[in-house]
């Protein structure tokens, strides 16, 4: 494999394969991750070409953020059972097949399939839990600041995609706007497939900022999929600072991916903003959101988490309770979109590295994806319920409300968090 040329190539320059690994792992995340976030676009156009309400629409795009976290937690077992690169490359390909076929739809049912169950069930397997085994496996020196970085990517994909995807619906319909996204996964699943390893010892190396040499653990040995990663719930759930940290995802997700990334177009719609421009704000957030999450990541090597989380979720609460006082003008709304974007997903390094500390970074991967299930149920429960609210109430306001108070909610609830002690064993 062209890995085994690359590393010894980067190693006479002083780089440490895991870089080219992250680097790997960043831009697929980047490209699955733009295929949920594509739906935001096509609220609007769906509305107009098929007659489907707001509601109608939001279900089975609720689905799929669902599963988008509901799979983690069994990706980071199928990645030890069955190996990294080969998890990668089957679900980027559900994706482009997901996406190809809903070019294709015409009842609600066909929506279900394709990005509801198709997409959903496949990018859940390239989602943040994913960088945190890549992260856990090949970094100990930095590994906050890789965290971030690819815990950027993945709002990134989201948002920047979308003010490409909003041209292309515009002016070549909505079908065309898939193309961008498809195009991406293609490029990734041929870049995993040459380059990415399973475990830096594969390579004869060890992990960055360590000296010893650990061999990878043999896949026969690492048991049924569905019961590693149950018991690993099993464990994990007997601790307080499990079902905190569950919680402050949860309203992440509900924050991020359910409210913000799902109806923010259609929202700045109902206040005559076209869906071009909305897009470009959400393009702008995901500009700043890079920034925020490697900074966050930066912060987290050096500063207790736990604070950390305290006041991003304080900040997110009172961007969002600011946003209906906005003028939903394009310059108006810039500003919204520099400090929620900043806060995006800074919440991700710290909670991956409290995860790590108290789990132990062989549990991490799958500990973390039970959390991070978590944060896509409250984006599900977000885009499904903001989308049933604004059929109700003729507004999406009140939603956007209740979303900022909940913020508060978890940042009073990061002030519960004991440092974390010695992690939990992992069983013979």
């Amino acid at each position: 494999m062209l890995s085994h040329l690359f590393a010894p190539w980067l190693a006479r320059r002083g780089i440490h394969y895991g870089w080219a690994m992250a680097g790997a792992t960043f831009l697929t995340m980047l490209a699955t991750s733009a295929s949920v976030g594509l739906p935001g676009v096509l609220i609007v156009p769906l509305r107009a070409e098929f007659g489907w309400d707001t509601g109608a629409i939001s279900a089975p795009l609720a689905l799929r953020l669902a599963l988008y976290g509901l799979v983690g937690p069994f990706a980071a077992a199928l990645m030890l059972r069955y190996g990294l690169r080969t998890v990668v490359c089957t679900a980027l390909a559900l994706i482009m097949v997901g996406l190809g076929l809903a070019t294709f739809m015409t009842e609600i049912w066909q929506l279900w399939l394709t990005w509801g169950l198709t997409v959903g069930f496949a990018s859940g397997m390239t989602a943040m839990v994913f960088g945190a085994t890549v992260a856990n496996r090949w970094f100990t020196a930095r590994r906050g600041l890789v965290l971030g970085l690819l815990g950027a990517s993945t709002a990134t994909g989201q948002l920047v995609f979308l003010s490409v995807a909003a041209w292309l619906a515009s002016h070549l319909g909505w079908r065309m706007a898939v193309i961008p996204a498809v195009a991406a996964c293609g490029i990734c699943f041929v870049l995993m497939l040459l380059i990415a390893r399973d475990h830096p010892g594969e390579l004869g190396l060890a992990p960055y900022g360590e000296t010893v040499v650990s061999p990878p653990p043999r896949r026969s040995q690492t048991g049924n999929v569905a019961w590693l990663s149950l018991t690993a719930l099993a464990d994990a759930s007997r601790t307080r600072v499990f079902w905190l940290l569950f919680l402050t995802f949860f309203i992440c997700g509900l924050s991020t991916n359910g409210t913000v990334q799902t109806h923010f177009i259609p929202l700045c719609h109902d206040f005559g903003m076209p869906e071009i421009e909305a897009a470009s704000v959400l393009a702008m957030m995901g500009v700043f959101d890079f920034f925020g999450t490697v900074a966050s990541g930066w912060l987290s090597d050096r500063y207790d988490n736990r604070r950390l989380l305290f006041w991003y979720y304080a900040g997110r609460g009172v961007s969002l309770m600011v946003l209906p006082f906005s003028t939903f003008t394009f310059y108006g709304l810039s500003i919204f979109a520099v400090f929620f974007g900043l806060d995006f997903v800074a919440t991700v390094p710290p909670t991956i590295r409290l995860t790590a500390q108290s789990f132990g970074r062989e549990r991490a991967g799958m500990v973390f994806g039970w959390i991070f299930a978590a944060h896509q149920l409250g984006g599900a429960v977000a885009a499904w319920g903001t989308g049933a609210s604004r059929d109700a109430l003729a507004t999406y306001l009140p939603a956007f409300f209740v979303t900022g108070l909940a913020c508060f909610v978890a940042a009073l609830a990061t002030l519960v968090l004991r440092r974390p002690s010695a992690p939990l064993p992992v069983p013979a």
